[in-house]
């Protein structure tokens, strides 16, 4: 390069020159289109060593676009991946001995047993001998499937063969793991479980983890989440900071007749934003975030009597933290939006 030409690093500001020297992936402006539907519309991010980072949003979002992506198996129509100081759409192959991918559907044979599904495994990644013996031996117990390891993965509960998935993502010492919605199927002991175990990668081993989720409980569990709708980055924290920038309580109001007449005067009435919300069954309720809730709608109801059929409050949750960057429920259809409400955009931490 010659010497006149700044380099990323000369051109990026102090903190962002930080942060990309930290990062483990660096998502840089990716775009991609089918045809003319745009499912990732200029998304950016970086995720920092040993974090447990989420990537959140409803069906369409684009958050299995970008993992498919992230994961050598797609190339991006603009922007860029890198990953451990790979490109992912220029240098796959090296990028793949450094990553373990588990992927949404099964891909463990069920036909095998246990040992044989990681024996096969191994020779994919030029793995053999005593060594590979040894190493499945040691993922066996680390997932807790070395008594299991002659069985018949067929005759594993859903619990287990995800479990064996895991083991094959991790066969070759990873430093990140992907995962495409690795819960899905399971039933809630096994969801935990496994959430423990992804704790235990990134504490112990100090496993970089990314994994995609539409389930809100599961995006608590993330030490950071990007937040993604319609191809867009609307939203980049922790669980806690964003839900901590909604400030004070979210109040939904059910109304007996017209919702959208009674949010137009209460937000006359008290000088707040008060916004009608639709979703899928065609009920509309309204929504309103405001310090001290409980003793607000005390007020709420004296002031509108006969015309408010139910109040609820509560703290802010991450259902909230969309609906407030996005003016929509997390799951409806398009369209079904927030009257007079602009979406804010994604804020950095």
């Amino acid at each position: 390069m010659p010497s006149n030409v700044p380099t990323y690093e000369e051109q990026a500001s102090p903190p962002a020159v930080a942060a990309a020297a930290n990062a483990v992936i660096s998502v840089e402006d990716i775009i991609h289109r089918y045809e003319n539907r745009t499912a990732l519309d200029g998304v950016s991010f970086q995720v920092r060593p040993a974090e447990l980072f989420g990537l959140l949003g409803p069906n369409g979002s684009g958050k299995t676009t970008l993992f498919r992506i992230l994961s050598t198996l797609m190339v991006p129509t603009a922007g860029r991946a890198i990953i451990m100081g790979y490109d992912a759409a220029r240098d796959p192959a090296n990028l793949r001995r450094q990553i373990g991918v588990v992927f949404q559907a099964q891909s463990v044979d069920p036909k095998l047993t246990a040992y044989e599904n990681l024996w096969h495994q191994g020779h994919l990644y030029g793995l053999h001998g005593s060594a590979l013996k040894s190493r499945i031996r040691e993922i066996l117990v680390r997932v807790g499937l070395n008594d299991r390891a002659k069985e018949y993965v067929e005759t594993f509960s859903g619990g287990m063969q995800r479990r064996i998935e895991l083991a094959k993502g991790l066969l070759h010492h990873p430093s990140v793991l992907l995962l495409d919605e690795p819960t899905t199927g399971l039933d809630p002991g096994a969801r935990r479980d496994l959430w423990q175990y992804l704790q235990i990668l990134r504490d112990e081993e100090r496993v970089t983890v990314i994994v995609t989720t539409h389930l809100m409980e599961e995006a608590e569990r993330c030490d950071r989440l990007a937040i993604l709708n319609e191809g867009k980055l609307v939203a980049l924290g922790t669980p806690a900071d964003l839900k901590h920038e909604i400030g004070g309580d979210v109040i939904w109001v059910e109304a007996t007749r017209d919702a959208r007449d009674l949010a137009q005067r209460i937000s006359q009435r008290f000088n707040v934003e008060a916004a009608a919300i639709s979703s899928n069954d065609g009920d509309t309720k309204i929504r309103i975030e405001k310090e001290n809730g409980h003793r607000f709608i005390a007020e709420l109801a004296e002031a509108f009597p006969g015309e408010i059929q139910a109040i609820s409050v509560s703290k802010p949750t991450l259902e909230d933290v969309f609906i407030h960057r996005t003016g929509h429920r997390f799951w409806t259809d398009a369209g079904a939006k927030v009257a007079d409400r602009k979406p804010q955009k994604a804020g950095r931490t």
